[in-house]
C-alpha cells in the first residue's frame, strides 16, 4: 500500500516564497517533463540529471526530500523506495509565485511592478494577458 507524504505549507502549492535553487529547479524540470500523473524514483531523476551534470545520487535524494518537505512534490512510499511527482504544474507554480510576490508589495508598489512586468512582455504574452482580461469581463478592464 502506498502512503502519500505531504508537507504542510503556508502559501499553497509553492511551499514558500523563496526561489528554487539551481538543482531544485533541475529536479522539478525532470518531474514536470513526466507525462501527467506519472511518478519517478530518485534513481530515475538522478539518471536524467547525470546526462548533463555531475551530481551525486545522495544529493539528488536530499533535494527531492527537501522539495517534498516544502510541499512542492508528492512523495509516495513504494516498497523500499519513494516515488515522486510535482504537486503542481510549472504554470501553476509560477502563478503562485507571482501572486505571492505581488501580495508582498504595498499598494503603491503593486502598479509599478505590474507595469514593469508588462513592459518586458512579448507580443504573445500581451495577447494572452488581453485574452485573460477579456475573459474576466468589463470589471477587469
Amino acid at each position: 500500500m502506498r502512503k502519500t507524504k505531504k508537507a504542510s505549507t503556508t502559501t499553497g502549492r509553492t511551499g514558500g516564497k523563496a526561489a528554487l535553487g539551481d538543482l531544485e529547479r533541475a529536479v522539478m524540470d525532470v518531474l514536470w517533463d513526466l507525462p501527467a500523473d506519472e511518478e519517478a524514483t530518485v534513481r530515475e531523476v538522478h539518471g536524467r540529471l547525470a546526462e548533463s551534470r555531475d551530481v551525486a545520487y545522495t544529493t539528488v535524494m536530499t533535494v527531492m526530500d527537501r522539495l517534498a518537505r516544502k510541499g512542492l512534490v508528492l512523495q509516495q512510499k513504494d516498497g523500499r523506495a519513494y516515488r515522486y511527482r510535482a504537486q503542481a504544474t510549472r504554470a501553476e507554480m509560477t502563478a503562485d509565485l507571482m501572486r505571492d510576490t505581488l501580495a508582498d508589495l504595498g499598494s503603491t508598489e503593486r502598479a509599478p511592478a505590474l507595469v514593469a512586468f508588462v513592459e518586458e512582455a512579448s507580443p504573445e504574452d500581451l495577447a494572452a494577458l488581453r485574452k485573460a482580461l477579456d475573459a474576466l469581463g468589463p470589471e477587469a478592464r
